[in-house]
């Protein structure tokens, strides 16, 4: 699989002038927003952790896309979170559960009427952020796209998606989803967005902790089936109880028609715990569980599954929280 010889360096100045596009969070959701939008021409900078991290980025010259054969670096600027240059709009694509303190640490940075862009998975963060920065305007955002990391810097670009964006507020949409149109980025302006996020975590909490418990890929979860769909009629109940009504409609057939279309694909709590990192376990199960607690609302067996996710986790040395 070459890659291009030398890196793609960007220009200082667009052709354009356009709102820089700052990344917090260099996963890779955050790698493949940041490589589509530097390939359309539109500025972007890198936010990341550290010194340290800075540092790696650097000798590395950049981020690398790879797509089917064909790999390309961009040179794109990076930063660290005290760097002392404004933001107007802010991409936070980090785990659910650095969401909140990564903002913290740029939240005075903020320009006045800055915008966010919360594209985590789960429930829960968006708001811990939206309440960190009210002076901001939070947009929330689900996304079906499928990328990994093959290396540090370098995503693979695994399967075209969808990106929902919309705020609580059911505002206009912004001007600047052109700019996502430019980018390939497939996209929709959602008036209900949190019906999206509810529609998604059902989904995630369907298979991900199954894959998990299973040891498989998404398609090993048909020798299952009676199990998801037990899980899917407790999670539209809960739906419905969260005043999520639409979220609900003919769950169990998505969410059985998303096992078989990435029958191949390993979900990415499944990925997270085999590899030995943290899960969003407190973001999906977790807020689910809490949800029906909360409602009076009995889930005996998501709350079984919780149980033994949380079980496996600790077995494994892997927080579970």
């Amino acid at each position: 699989m070459p890659d291009s010889a030398m890196p793609q360096h960007l220009p200082d100045t667009p052709a354009r002038a356009s709102t820089t596009w700052h990344i917090l969070g260099a996963g890779s959701m955050g790698a493949l927003w940041a490589t589509r939008l530097a390939r359309a021409g539109l500025p972007v900078k890198l936010i990341l952790r550290n010194p340290d991290r800075l540092s790696a980025y650097n000798a590395a010259q950049g981020l690398t896309l790879v797509e089917g054969e064909h790999a390309q670096t961009w040179a794109i600027s990076a930063q660290t979170p005290d760097t002392n240059e404004p933001i107007q709009r802010l991409l936070v694509a980090c785990k659910a559960y650095d969401a909140e303190q990564a903002v913290a640490q740029i939240a005075g940075r903020l320009a006045p009427g800055a915008e966010l862009i919360l594209l985590q998975n789960g429930l829960g963060s968006q708001q811990a952020v939206a309440a960190l920065v009210p002076q901001a305007h939070c947009i929330f955002a689900s996304s079906t796209e499928g990328a990994f990391r093959e290396d540090d810097w370098r995503v693979v670009f695994a399967g075209l998606g969808h990106t929902w964006l919309g705020d609580t507020d059911q505002g206009q949409a912004p001007q600047w989803l052109e700019e996502l149109q430019r980018s390939g980025i497939a996209h929709e302006w959602s008036p209900n967005i949190l019906s999206r996020l509810w529609r998604k975590l059902a989904l995630n909490c369907a298979i991900n902790p199954l894959t998990v418990l299973y040891d498989c890929r998404n398609g090993g979860l048909q020798a299952h089936g009676e199990e998801v769909n037990t899980l899917c009629t407790e999670l539209g109940a809960l739906l419905e109880h969260c005043g999520q009504a639409d979220a609900a409609v003919d769950l169990a057939a998505e969410v059985n028609r998303v096992i078989l279309a990435t029958a191949n694909n390993f979900s990415s709590m499944h990925q997270d715990a085999s590899q030995g990192r943290r899960t969003e376990i407190s973001y999906l199960l977790g807020y689910a569980c809490e949800a029906a607690r909360s409602r009076q609302l009995a889930v005996p067996h998501l709350q079984h599954m919780h149980q033994r996710l949380t079980q496996y986790l600790k077995q494994h040395g892997l927080p579970c929280d």
